[in-house]
């Protein structure tokens, strides 16, 4: 798991985030949790599950 965070910070149509909080509450997670999981996921997708291993050795 990650040991620091970073700020992200973007810019969205308001209705498409009230409507992603609305879903996000459906699922008992936090919008940043979501989006953690959608990069997380984008990023395995894209470089394989051993992500965070890789450079150190």
């Amino acid at each position: 798991m990650e040991q620091r965070t970073a700020r992200l910070t973007l810019l969205i149509d308001p209705r498409k985030k009230a409507l992603f909080e609305q879903l996000c509450a459906r699922e008992d997670v936090t919008p940043s949790q979501k989006v953690r999981q959608f990069i997380r996921e984008y990023i395995e997708e894209k470089t394989g599950k051993d992500w965070q291993d890789a450079g150190q050795e």
